[in-house]
């Protein structure tokens, strides 16, 4: 069965500008008295309700005045991904399970050049309005892949010719330098309490670490994406095309 399609409810400012954008939304519920650009211009025919206060409404806690229902969209199969790009960049989520990670990881591998999203269906963060209002239109933009398995997927890159590069504390080799970021590749990050699970770690091509100095906490997922994808981005700035 197809996974069902992500970010059918959309709240913050940034995130509802850009599910405008796209062409999906189906309903604004906006506070009245509030004054927004796209109102102003009526530059769509999207049905608008009026209320005193969105919050009751809301699944943020702050969805400044603005609240979307939208037309889902569709996530890509693990294949259609890879064949998006030419040399594939993307980042494979390891049941990262907070979904203010997961839309920040989605912003930054798309500020990146990341080419997909890569998350498991279950034991992860949803794909909801905290994600998508925390990614601030990032994912209108980003392809996305769930699949059931992360380990299964990392397997099933390697055979669509994708290295896979995990991150790890313990790993002898530095993710900066790592020859394989000029190659088609997907960065695997762990999750926010263990890491990498222990069958994603050995199906890995390769597994490196982000230097860090002694006695500091490892980083969270967001800012440990983040560091990756602009060493891939440097990488193939100096690398071979």
């Amino acid at each position: 069965m197809a996974p069902a399609g992500i970010g059918s409810r959309v709240e913050g400012v940034h995130a509802v500008s850009a599910a405008l954008a796209a062409g999906r939304v189906r309903r604004l519920t906006i506070e009245r008295g509030r004054k927004f650009e796209w109102l102003a211009e009526g530059a769509f025919r999207t049905p608008v309700v009026e209320v005193d206060d969105v919050r009751p409404l809301a699944e943020t806690t702050a969805p400044q005045g603005v609240i979307a229902d939208c037309d889902p969209i569709t996530p890509h199969t693990l294949k259609a991904l890879v064949a998006r790009a030419q040399r594939s960049a993307l980042v494979v989520l390891d049941h990262v399970e907070d979904p203010h990670n997961l839309g920040a990881v989605a912003r930054s591998a798309l500020a990146a050049s990341a080419t997909g999203l890569v998350v498991a269906s279950r034991r992860a963060a949803p794909f909801g309005a905290a994600a998508f209002k925390t990614a601030a239109g990032a994912l209108e933009q980003l392809p996305v892949a769930i699949v059931n398995s992360v380990a299964d997927a990392v397997s099933r890159l390697e055979s669509l010719g994708v290295w896979t590069v995990g991150l790890d504390a313990a790993a002898d080799e530095s993710l900066f330098g790592c020859p394989l970021f000029t190659e088609p590749v997907a960065l695997v990050i762990g999750g926010e309490a263990q890491g990498l699970g222990r069958l994603v770690g050995e199906r890995v091509s390769k597994l490196v670490h982000i230097p860090m100095e002694p006695g500091v906490e490892s980083l969270n997922a967001s800012v440990s994406a983040a560091l990756a994808m602009y060493e891939v981005r440097r990488a193939r700035a100096d690398g071979p095309v």
